[in-house]
C-alpha cells in the first residue's frame, strides 16, 4: 500500500514572489550598507526610518517557516519538518564558516598586500590572525565573528528553534504569539543574550529579543493575520501607520542634519534614545510593522509588475538569498578597500557599488540556470533472497551503474 507521506510533503505550494522580490532588494541594501562612506548607500532603508533591511529578513523568513511547515506539523509529520528545518540550519552554518574563512582570508591578504594594518582592526580580524589556533575553536561555536557576520548566527539559531516554534503555533498560535513577547520582554529587563568574544561582549543580534519577529513571521504565514485583516488593513490603522513613518523619518532627519536636532523636544530625546538594534528596539519593530502594513496595501500578491523584466534581477537574487547573501559580504569588503586604496569622486562610488550588485545578479542567475538542469540518478534496489539469479544479475547491474555514475 502507498504511504501519504509523500503527498503530504510534496503537496504544491503556490510561492509569493513578493517575498523574493523583497529579499531581493534587502541583499542589494545589506550590501550597500556594509560599505563605509558610500553615496549608493543613501538609496536603503536605514536612512529613512528607525528599521533597516534585517527586520524584514528576519521576518520573512519567519513567514516562510509558517507558511510552509506549519501544515506539514499539522498533518503530524513534525519529524519531516524538523528533518528539513535542522538541514537548513546545517547548511547555514556550514555557509557561514565558510564565509568565515574566506572572508578573513580576503582581509589578511589585503593588510599584506598593502601593508595597512587598519583593516584587520577595523573588521575585528586582528586577534584571530594572531591567534588562530585559539579563535578557530570559538568561530566554530559562534562566539568569535568579524565584522559583518553577525547575521547569519542569528538565524542559524531561529531556523534551529523553528520546528518547536511551528509545533506550538499549530496547538495555540495566539498563545505562542504572546509567549514570544514575554519572552521578548524578559530578555530586555534581566538582558538575556548569548556570550561572544572578547570576553565581556555579547552577540550583536540578540536571539532572545529578535525571535520575536521571527515568530511573528511565523505567526503571520500560518494565516493567523488574515483573522485581524479588516482592523490592520483599516484607514485608521493605514493613517496611524504613515504617520509613525513621518515621524521616523522626521527623527533620522536629524541624524543627518543636526540643525534639524533643535526642532526635537528634550523630553522626546531623553525618550527614544537610544535606539537599541541588538536588543531589537520597540521603534525599530514597530516602524517595520507600520512599513510592512502600508507595503502590503501598495504591493498585493498579484502584482503584475513584478511579472516583468525589470523585476528579474531583485528576484532572481531573492530566490537564492543564502548564497546571495554570503557573496554580498564578501564583494562589500571588495567595493571597501577598493574605494579606500584608490579614492576618487562619486562616480567611483557608484561604479563600484553597480559592479558589486552585478556580480550578485550573474551568481543568482547562474544558481537559477543551474537549479533548472536535471539531476541524473539510478534507482538502487534491495535485493530479496528469494529473487532469482536473474533478478540478482539486474540489481548488482543497477548497483554497480550507481557507483559508477
Amino acid at each position: 500500500m502507498a504511504s501519504p507521506i509523500p503527498q503530504a510533503l510534496y503537496s504544491p505550494v503556490e510561492r509569493d514572489i513578493r517575498l523574493d522580490f523583497f529579499r531581493g532588494i534587502g541583499l542589494w541594501m545589506i550590501y550597500l550598507d556594509h560599505i563605509p562612506d558610500d553615496v549608493v548607500s543613501w538609496l536603503t532603508l536605514r536612512n529613512y526610518g528607525f528599521s533597516d533591511a534585517a527586520e524584514a529578513f528576519v521576518f520573512i523568513s519567519g513567514y516562510l517557516v509558517g507558511f510552509i511547515y506549519a501544515p506539514i506539523v499539522r498533518d503530524g509529520l513534525f519529524l519531516a519538518a524538523l528533518k528539513r528545518l535542522w538541514k537548513r540550519a546545517a547548511e547555514m552554518y556550514v555557509a557561514h564558516i565558510m564565509l568565515f574563512l574566506l572572508f578573513t582570508a580576503q582581509i589578511a591578504r589585503t593588510v599584506r598586500r598593502f601593508d595597512n594594518p587598519m583593516y584587520e582592526d577595523e573588521f575585528n580580524v586582528h586577534n584571530f590572525l594572531q591567534h588562530p589556533d585559539e579563535l578557530i575553536g570559538k568561530a566554530l561555536t559562534l562566539r568569535y565573528k568579524p565584522v559583518d557576520l553577525d547575521v547569519l548566527p542569528l538565524f542559524i539559531v531561529l531556523v534551529g528553534a523553528a520546528p518547536f516554534i511551528v509545533w506550538c503555533l499549530v496547538r495555540r498560535p495566539n498563545l505562542t504569539l504572546l509567549g514570544s513577547a514575554v519572552f521578548y520582554v524578559l530578555a530586555r529587563v534581566f538582558d538575556w543574550n548569548i556570550a561572544s568574544y572578547p570576553a565581556g561582549t555579547v552577540w550583536y543580534f540578540n536571539p532572545f529579543c529578535w525571535q520575536l519577529i521571527f515568530v511573528f513571521g511565523a505567526w503571520c504565514g500560518f494565516g493567523q493575520v488574515q483573522k485581524f485583516a479588516r482592523w490592520i488593513w483599516s484607514p485608521a490603522v493605514m493613517t496611524i501607520a504613515a504617520a509613525w513613518l513621518a515621524f521616523a523619518f522626521t527623527i533620522v532627519l536629524t541624524w543627518h542634519f543636526h540643525s534639524l536636532e533643535a526642532l526635537i523636544p528634550k523630553w522626546m530625546i531623553r525618550l527614544i534614545y537610544p535606539i537599541d538594534k541588538t536588543d531589537l528596539d520597540m521603534l525599530r519593530f514597530t516602524h517595520f510593522l507600520a512599513l510592512a502594513v502600508l507595503v502590503t496595501q501598495l504591493v498585493p500578491r498579484g502584482w503584475k509588475a513584478l511579472h516583468r523584466a525589470w523585476a528579474r534581477p531583485v528576484l532572481v537574487c531573492g530566490r537564492h538569498s543564502l548564497p546571495i547573501f554570503c557573496i554580498g559580504v564578501f564583494m562589500s569588503f571588495s567595493a571597501h578597500w577598493i574605494l579606500a586604496q584608490y579614492p576618487g569622486d562619486v562616480w567611483e562610488q557608484i561604479v563600484v557599488s553597480l559592479a558589486g550588485i552585478a556580480v550578485m545578479i550573474a551568481v543568482a542567475w547562474v544558481l537559477d540556470w543551474a537549479s533548472g538542469v536535471p539531476d541524473l540518478f539510478v534507482k538502487v534496489v534491495d535485493s530479496e533472497e528469494t529473487e532469482t539469479p536473474r533478478d540478482l544479475a539486474k540489481v548488482t547491474k543497477t548497483k554497480a551503474a550507481t557507483v559508477a555514475g
